[in-house]
């Protein structure tokens, strides 16, 4: 891996290996990502003995840190979301039942079906499964916040529903939190969880809930109740939240539903199409905030050959909101891993222009900025880090209209 100044200046490709000195495992056969997003289907997570890998065929593998395989137990779906949890691992899928799972030692300990709450598929197509979208462990280890959704069409219309559940290791359910909303990401401060909503269709009309130690609500916040999408992300910092704005393309700083600090990441530009891009991700330490952002889109329609200058870059900020520095990520993320003041971006494709040398793993410190890339012939789409151990997902990809066929292949990367 090579290093990158702190000004974010692009780092050069280093090869096939994104980690190093990384092992390579195979995660066997899978169809190849197209040249446009599809959604998850692939998840990853680091525990005490080595990375655990949720499969697209809703199968959950664990390794040592040599990449022997110690167990492996099938599921339904996709396994995209992965946490550690008590002794074993949470894992979230996006299938039939959206099932809620903790398996420790090649065991099933407890399950919970978020299809109960949700209600089942009502056509036939992936988007419309039960969706574990998110699950993050309160500081104290002692619950699980878990957020799953599920898409419909009503009366032409979209539609959601959704809950937040807050789980014992042992597997009781604490409480629930229904909505008629879309979550997309949930953050625990202190005794209390932030959730975030993207779309706010119904009845539910905030983009952020702060719910309490019983779940209920201590304080919400809309950037725009008009907009059709609301939030993309939130994180933590120093007692604050720091979210990304899908109404309005910016990051806030938030306290308590007061806004102490904002700044432009995707406002749509001026010329030709306008485009706009999405901040999709965010980063909360002492020592800073990182906003990610995503795609380029145009004001009107889908179909643009301009590009927003900030998109698909991370950018650093001063606790108290001001720039540090800029560093081009180079294609989409999924997700992000975070340990700490680190962040391990898994980068997939750049949706328009299809460049097979953006494909790898992005790590930047919060107040440096880009410190490390890393190359796969694959997009990589997930990630997991934690202290010096750090590990992604390489899923083999197959662009329409490049005729040099399947690039890459189903590979966990870990060292």
């Amino acid at each position: 891996m090579s290093d990158a100044d702190g000004e974010g200046s692009v780092a050069p490709d280093t090869g096939s290996d994104p980690l190093g000195s990384a092992i390579r495992v195979d995660l066997g056969d899978v169809d190849p990502c197209g040249s446009r997003q599809a959604g998850r289907r692939s998840g990853l997570t680091l525990a005490a003995d080595g990375p655990v890998a949720g499969l697209a065929d809703g199968s959950v593998r664990a390794f040592d840190d040599g990449g022997t395989e110690r167990w492996r137990l099938d599921g339904e779906g996709s396994a995209i979301t992965l946490v550690p949890f008590g002794d074993g691992v949470l894992v979230g899928e996006r299938s039939e039942r959206g099932a809620i799972r903790l398996l420790a030692g090649g065991t099933e300990r407890w399950r919970h079906d978020a299809a109960d709450a949700l209600g089942g598929p009502t056509k036939e197509t992936r988007f419309f499964l039960p969706m574990v979208v998110n699950a993050a462990v309160s500081p104290e280890g002692d619950v699980a916040y878990v957020a799953a959704r599920r898409y419909e069409r009503s009366d032409g219309e979209r539609a959601f529903k959704s809950s937040v559940y807050a789980i014992t290791p042992d597997g009781d359910i604490r409480w629930r939190y229904d909505a008629d909303a879309s979550p997309i990401a949930l953050e625990p401060v202190a005794d209390d969880v932030a959730v975030a909503y993207n779309r706010c269709p119904g009845d539910h009309d905030d983009g952020l809930v702060v719910l309490g130690a019983d779940g209920d609500e201590r304080w919400t916040w809309d950037p725009d109740r008009d907009a059709t999408r609301r939030v993309g992300d939130v994180a933590a910092t120093d007692g604050r939240l720091v979210v990304t704005c899908h109404a309005d393309y910016r990051g806030y700083c938030l306290e308590s539903g007061d806004i102490k600090w904002r700044v432009d990441l995707g406002t749509p530009q001026p010329d030709g199409d306008e485009v706009y891009t999405y901040p999709n991700h965010v980063v909360g330490h002492d020592a800073g905030v990182v906003f990610v952002t995503g795609n380029s889109f145009p004001e009107e329609g889908r179909e643009t050959d301009e590009r927003h200058p900030n998109e698909q870059s991370a950018f650093g900020y001063t606790p108290e909101g001001d720039s540090r520095w800029r560093a081009s990520v180079g294609g989409f993320c999924h997700q992000l891993a975070v340990d700490g003041d680190r962040l391990l971006a898994p980068v997939a494709q750049h949706f328009r222009d299809r460049d097979p040398s953006v494909h790898g793993g992005r790590l930047f410190d919060v107040a440096a900025g880009r410190v490390e890339s890393g190359r796969t012939d694959g997009v990589c789409t997930a990630a997991a880090l934690d202290g010096d151990r750090r590990a992604l997902v390489e899923e083999p990809v197959e662009y329409h209209d490049d005729d040099s066929g399947v690039r890459g292949a189903y590979t966990l990367w870990y060292r």
